[in-house]
């Protein structure tokens, strides 16, 4: 499972310049969209279509509903999701020209190799990575890589997502697992997807009654847990890219090159509400 959980971080990184960049943040204002919320709403769920604030719980999984609700579907009225999808790939690949100038090179050794990868993807149960791979290709390969790892990424989202129902672990739930295992701030996770602190304290006291939690801490039986359901995740994410029968120590070298431009220009913060950890040199 190594290899599905190296490239996704690699991919994940990438992917990630569309919330964090100052050219992101700025082509969703220039959208119209108000806020940075409704920018991250607006530019993730743009693939769907004009969908009401029910699929995106759904879909996301760990965000508060009355938060998703705060920007959708008012961010349709401001832009058509046509006009985000092709708003945060121009973004998306002019943040990563200026983090990475050599990028160019990257999307010419990567592009066909990920989308070797994509076409052996399954859609089922997989909203987000089905809307995604549904977009047309786009002329510039800088943004047509930007589009692959996030079509991808949001692949390895939606089995993360079926690991977690499968275990009955909620979005909030699955928060406050983290937090507790990885000795994380609360605050970084709590806020910035929406749950108020009664219902943050709700979901531990579920998690304690299911022996997952003791008090603010991981049980055994709860690190067990979150180990199941991350391993599940990695072998469903995993599945494209065993048929595809592609050299996928050349891609983790080559998006390895980006995404520790990335992570070295401070552009994502660490830690984030992404969960996502540093890719170091080498």
């Amino acid at each position: 499972m190594t290899v599905a959980r190296e490239l996704w971080k690699r991919i994940e990184t990438i992917h990630a310049v569309t919330y964090f960049a100052d050219e992101s943040i700025a082509a969703a204002k220039a959208a119209g969209l108000r806020g940075f919320w409704m920018g991250y709403f607006g530019f993730r769920a743009a693939p769907l279509g004009a969908v009401g604030p029910g699929a995106v719980e759904a879909s996301f999984a760990n965000f508060a509903p009355a938060m998703v609700q705060r920007s959708l579907p008012d961010a349709w009225t401001f832009a058509s999701p046509a006009e985000l999808i092709d708003a945060r790939a121009s973004a998306a690949a002019a943040a990563l020209r200026r983090l990475h100038p050599p990028i160019e090179a990257v999307a010419d050794r990567s592009n066909r190799t990920l989308h070797a990868i994509t076409l052996q993807c399954t859609p089922i149960g997989r909203p987000m990575f089905a809307a995604n791979n549904n977009l047309d290709a786009y002329d510039d390969p800088v943004a047509q890589l930007w589009q692959e790892c996030t079509t991808l990424r949001e692949h390895r989202g939606d089995g993360h997502v079926i690991a977690l129902a499968a275990s009955g672990i909620d979005g909030c739930e699955a928060h406050r697992l983290l937090v507790a295992d990885q000795q994380l701030p609360a605050a970084v996770f709590r806020d910035n997807r929406g749950w108020t602190e009664a219902e943050w304290d709700a979901a531990g006291d579920r998690l304690i009654e299911r022996g997952m939690l003791d008090g603010d801490d991981i049980t055994t039986a709860g690190r067990q847990l979150r180990a199941e359901i991350e391993e599940c995740t990695d072998a469903l994410a995993l599945e494209p890219y065993t048929r595809a029968k592609v050299i996928t120590g050349d891609l983790l070298d080559h998006l390895g090159t980006v995404a520790e431009a990335i992570a070295a220009s401070g552009v994502i913060p660490y830690p984030n509400p992404m969960g996502l950890p540093r890719v170091e040199p080498g």
